[in-house]
């Protein structure tokens, strides 16, 4: 393949990284070789070894002693602990902001919903949907000035679903559930209730955990 350009080697090779786990060329629990790297990317293995650290902070990667850098693996507990505590981070970002919530904000969260809508009454593609999801759960974020709040929830799971599972997650969910467990959100949000909202939030994370969890190593069946 050919070699990524000197502008934003970091950046390039997360992003080629996290496309080989979508592709399961990288599947959970390979370890992944700086040397490999360097020499299918060629490049050397500074950046690589850069860009990997970036992942190890993301969850993508872990990186033990003796053994080196590995693709994170999650047991059943893991995922449900997981998207709990990225529920419930993601609701008191909400409970907290909601009473900064404008028109406009609630006019991008419906604007989002329409747009699953669509997507559901034109083929239900799972990409797509995926990339509303995220942009729906941006908008709930955007009133917070939280930064720390906001890396933890987003390391706590969504490495989880757009990446280390992402293959599951497109079989966890019909597209009429994505739709309507969304609206089930956007319908929380309109009240302005904020115990409602963060108890809404966290069921609908508590809920993605228990279907994710099917996935964990300890259910897989062994080769």
């Amino acid at each position: 393949m050919q070699g990524i350009t000197k502008q934003t080697y970091s950046h390039q090779i997360t992003e080629y990284i996290k496309e080989r786990i979508l592709a399961g060329e990288f599947a959970p629990g390979d370890k992944v070789n700086e040397v490999l790297l360097a020499s299918r990317l060629s490049i050397s293995r500074a950046p690589i070894r850069e860009a990997l650290q970036l992942l190890v902070q993301e969850g993508l990667i872990v990186s033990t002693p003796q053994r080196g850098k590995s693709i994170a693996t999650l047991t059943s507990k893991e995922i449900r602990n997981s998207y709990f505590t990225g529920g419930v981070l993601e609701g008191a970002a909400a409970a907290s902001t909601i009473h900064m919530f404008t028109d406009d904000d609630f006019a991008r969260l419906k604007a989002v919903v329409d747009s699953m809508a669509d997507c559901v009454a034109r083929d239900g593609d799972m990409d797509e949907l995926a990339t509303l999801d995220t942009a729906f759960h941006d908008v709930i974020f955007s009133r917070t000035d939280n930064q720390l709040l906001v890396e933890l929830s987003r390391r706590a799971c969504q490495g989880i679903s757009k990446f280390l599972l992402f293959r599951y997650w497109r079989t966890a969910f019909t597209p009429e559930e994505v739709l309507r467990r969304h609206k089930v959100v956007l319908e929380a949000m309109l009240t302005r209730d904020p115990v409602f909202i963060e108890s809404t939030i966290r069921n609908h994370y508590v809920d993605s955990g228990r279907r994710m969890a099917r996935w964990g190593t300890d259910m897989m069946p062994h080769p």
